[in-house]
C-alpha cells in the first residue's frame, strides 16, 4: 500500500466555475485522471487535503465525488477554505453513504491509522 496526497483539486463537474480559465488548468480533469490511474491502485490511499470542490452545497458535490468515488485507491477527505459544501460529519457521511461513495471517507478533527502512519485533519493555529 502507497500513500498519497494531493490538494486543490478545485473540480467544478457540478457547477459552473471550470478552473481551465486559469493558465496551466486546461483540460486538468483529464490529465488528473490519466495520472491518477496510472500512478495509484485500489489498495493505495490517497490524501485529499481541501479544496476538493467548487459546489457551494454538499448535494452540489454529487458530479465531483462521483468522479473522485470512480478512481481507485482509498480516499481521505480533509477540509479547505473553499470547501464551502463542507458540513457536519454526520451529514457528509450520511450523504457519502447514500449515493455509495464507498471509497470516501472524512478526516475532521480526527485521524485514521494507515499501517505505519497516521493522517490527521484539523485546522492549523500558530501559536506565540
Amino acid at each position: 500500500m502507497a500513500v498519497f496526497a494531493i490538494a486543490d483539486p478545485h473540480l467544478s463537474l457540478g457547477c459552473d466555475k471550470p478552473m481551465d480559465i486559469f493558465s496551466g488548468w486546461q483540460d486538468y480533469v483529464g490529465r488528473l485522471e490519466k495520472n491518477w490511474r496510472a500512478i495509484v491502485s485500489e489498495t493505495d490511499t490517497v490524501v485529499i487535503a481541501g479544496d476538493i470542490s467548487w459546489a457551494m452545497k454538499l448535494e452540489d458535490t454529487k458530479a465531483d465525488f462521483t468522479f473522485l468515488n470512480s478512481l481507485p485507491g482509498r480516499k481521505l477527505l480533509l477540509k479547505g477554505n473553499h470547501d464551502y459544501w463542507w458540513s457536519t460529519r454526520k451529514k457528509i457521511e450520511d450523504y457519502l453513504a447514500a449515493n455509495g461513495f464507498h471509497t470516501m471517507e472524512i478526516v475532521f478533527n480526527s485521524a485514521v491509522n494507515l499501517d505505519t502512519i497516521s493522517v490527521c485533519g484539523s485546522r492549523g493555529w500558530f501559536y506565540d
